[in-house]
């Protein structure tokens, strides 16, 4: 699988540690890695699924018409394999 687009270091970051916002195609590459679609991704996080099939709420973050909140981000990252990025991983007491 290729990918194209590279998810920054800033939005790998706990939430209280300087953490960025992703952009949308940030957002879409980690729910391809994650190899979900955006029903999945929907599924995945709890999140409200149209009974036709994907997720509004995934579609507006992709779309940048939305922010996705860092739980959300935080567990897509999780399924994507870059680990538990809201843990800081340098801090002795983490």
């Amino acid at each position: 699988m290729h990918h194209s687009t590279t998810i920054r270091q800033e939005c790998l970051r706990p939430a209280d540690d300087d953490w960025e916002q992703p952009t949308g195609p940030e957002i879409r590459e980690v729910i391809e890695r994650a190899g979900f679609t955006g029903s999945k991704a929907g599924k995945y996080l709890g999140i409200s699924v149209q009974e036709t099939g994907g997720c509004r709420q995934i579609r507006k973050w992709i779309a940048e018409d939305a922010r996705i909140p860092y739980s959300a981000w935080a567990l897509l990252c999780h399924a994507a394999g870059f680990g538990t990025i809201w843990i800081d991983e340098s801090d002795p007491d983490a």
